[in-house]
């Protein structure tokens, strides 16, 4: 990052009360193969730099990607007319408090970097992922993608900030869509884009790749003359790849403190949680421990700082089922009165930060796979996510899944298609009775959370171990 952010800072003629310049460059390499054949190969990159000011007790945001004095010159003046204009509307006063002074590094813990696989190489394991997945005619289309994105940030502040981070993040997915008559199955590596980390290309490794992709494409086939799933209400093991998805749209999104307090109600939604439920609301069965914590190594969404200087550190949200603390900036706590965490995110140099999740994670528990199978009489196991459809306040869902197993007298028995499940939030978690231990955990993301006005799409990490509910209805997809 050549332009001198400091200097750029240290020169600008503003009368504010904070000023803060974060700079953002980002290059994105995609590598995507369908069917054998190559069909997007191609680099992106973007940079630039936002403005945040803090006037009349508002905050104002203006970005630009010219990066010379003149121009920043010209965004601070135009965030801090905004933050000016907004001050007769204000619903809450700010003070510099909510940008505390931050100085330090962060980078992504990566075993080979970028240029460790050359180009060819990469397209080409991707070329035999799509070969591997076509285990046989009845396979009718294959999918591989890779797309790595290398993104470096500084943040300098009027009042003494300043943070550098750098992160390299990996993106795989790889799907086999099978056919016979007229049944179509579609098999994904745990889920549409799933396997998403922060890490180097080790994560090619292609003894690993091809077996995963061999798999894949086994069970698409599989899925072919497979039973319907029942309809039925019964004990419902979710793997951790469908305990991302649930973990995500239950837990994650109805604690963001921006929509509890309505800022999001216009697009995105808002939640069933009211301020008053943290610390008293009975989120779910005593086994149940979510913590947010992007300080794990390896997932998606770590770092050391959020966008407004907060300090990133490991915090309970919910703690053996009781409603602790929101997913909320140092702006949202002001407001709402509760506890939150450093969330504050933007996905881009071009966006202002608000209130998003980050690495939100199941604590793992105490039982091993073998055992909770072998607890339950009857059951239904399921994994990787295919569909989801839940209300406007993160309340009553439905959720589809790619693949699932009958559980008879303690064992794994036959395969069934078109598994699906609903609930509602909190009677849901509250039938949560068994917790895998860290032998079962499995670390997931997602790059496509999306959120805000203008629309911001955001990297998000969740970790959870193998879970058990009882009483859960289930349905297949037969007319």
């Amino acid at each position: 990052m050549e332009f001198d952010l400091q200097r750029a800072l240290d020169n600008l003629q503003l009368n504010a009360e904070w000023v803060g310049l974060r700079q953002v460059s980002e290059k994105a390499a995609t590598r995507y193969v369908r069917d054998g054949h190559p069909e997007d190969n191609q680099i992106s990159r973007t940079q630039g730099v936002m403005v945040e000011v803090l006037a009349n007790g508002q905050f104002g945001y203006a970005a630009t990607n010219q990066l010379d004095p003149q121009s920043i010159q010209a965004a601070a003046e135009d965030a801090r007319n905004q933050a000016i204009a907004a001050a007769p509307w204000a619903v809450h006063s700010f003070t510099p408090a909510v940008r505390p002074k931050a100085v330090g590094q962060y980078s992504s813990l990566v075993q080979q970097p970028s240029n460790a696989i050359s180009v060819s190489d990469l397209v080409g394991l991707m070329t035999q992922v799509c070969e591997t997945l076509k285990v046989s005619d009845k396979v009718v289309q294959t999918s591989a993608l890779a797309q790595t994105v290398e993104t470096e940030q500084r943040f300098v502040s009027s009042n003494g900030s300043d943070v550098y981070q750098r992160f390299f993040f990996v993106e795989t997915d790889y799907t086999a869509t099978a056919q016979e008559g007229t049944v179509t199955q579609k098999r994904t590596d745990n889920g549409q884009l799933a396997r998403c980390y922060q890490a180097g290309l080790e994560v090619f490794d292609p003894g690993a790749v091809l077996a995963r992709a061999q798999q894949i494409g086994q069970q698409a086939v599989e899925l072919l003359s497979a039973e319907e799933c029942p309809t039925t209400t019964t004990t419902l093991v979710l793997a951790p790849d469908q305990m991302m998805l649930q973990i995500h749209e239950s837990i994650g999104h109805p604690l963001e403190l921006d929509r509890i307090l309505g800022d999001e109600r216009n697009y995105a939604g808002s939640s069933f949680v009211k301020l008053s439920d943290f610390g008293t609301l009975v989120y779910g069965s005593p086994l149940m421990n979510v913590t947010f914590d992007p300080t794990v190594v390896g997932e998606l969404a770590g770092y050391a700082f959020d966008d407004a200087g907060m300090p990133a550190a490991k915090e309970y949200l919910i703690r053996e089922g009781l409603l602790l603390r929101g997913l909320g900036s140092l702006e949202s706590q002001a407001r709402a009165q509760v506890p939150g965490v450093a969330n504050f995110r933007a996905n881009s140099w071009n966006r202002a930060p608000i209130d998003r999740m980050a690495n939100l994670n199941l604590e793992p528990g105490t039982t091993s796979f073998e055992a909770m199978i072998g607890s339950i009489e009857s059951g239904i196991f399921m994994e990787s996510n295919r569909s989801w459809s839940i209300d406007d306040y993160r309340n009553k869902f439905q959720f589809g899944c790619e693949y699932a197993r009958r559980i008879e007298n303690g064992r794994l028995t036959t395969t069934l298609r078109n598994p699906n499940y609903r609930g509602v939030t909190n009677q849901f978690w509250r039938n949560l009775v068994q917790v895998g231990d860290r032998s079962t955990l499995g670390i997931y993301g997602t790059p496509y959370c999306g959120k805000g006005e203008p629309n911001q799409v955001i990297r998000v990490g969740h970790a959870s171990p193998v879970c058990a509910f009882t009483n859960i209805e289930v349905f297949g997809g037969a007319a």
